[in-house]
């Protein structure tokens, strides 16, 4: 099962603050800002997201259809497909993909420990 292009998703008291301490650890803006609290910030191919006010949890973010630099991939497996092969596994998601849309969607899964796993296609 591919999912796509990786991220972590951390929720932040402070965006600011936030991306001024990923910049110490050689992160840098790569999409967002302040004005719609939140930043995507990038060091190589790894990914992390900020998010001020939008979420209450840290969440693990993977994107079908994009690579490690928000590029369309040629080919992928769409979201709805990879939410299905899941549920066919017995993985039931707490907020799912219409299966009966094509192009964006997202789907919601949590593991045994209680952290989310965000499956967000943007194409």
């Amino acid at each position: 099962m591919n999912l796509g292009a990786f991220s972590i998703s951390l929720t932040v008291a402070n965006l600011e603050a936030s991306k001024a301490f990923y910049a110490k650890l050689g992160f840098v803006e790569f999409h967002g800002g302040t004005e719609q609290r939140y930043s995507i910030l990038k060091n190589g191919d790894h990914i992390i997201g900020l998010y001020e006010g939008m979420f209450d949890k840290n969440i693990l973010t993977f994107n079908p259809g994009w690579d490690q630099s928000a590029r369309k991939l040629d080919a992928f497996t769409d979201v709805r497909d990879l939410q299905k092969q899941l549920k066919a596994d017995g993985v039931v998601p707490v907020m799912e993909a219409d299966e009966s849309t094509t192009g964006p969607a997202s789907f919601v899964v949590v593991d045994p420990d209680g952290n989310q796993i965000l499956v967000d296609q943007h194409v």
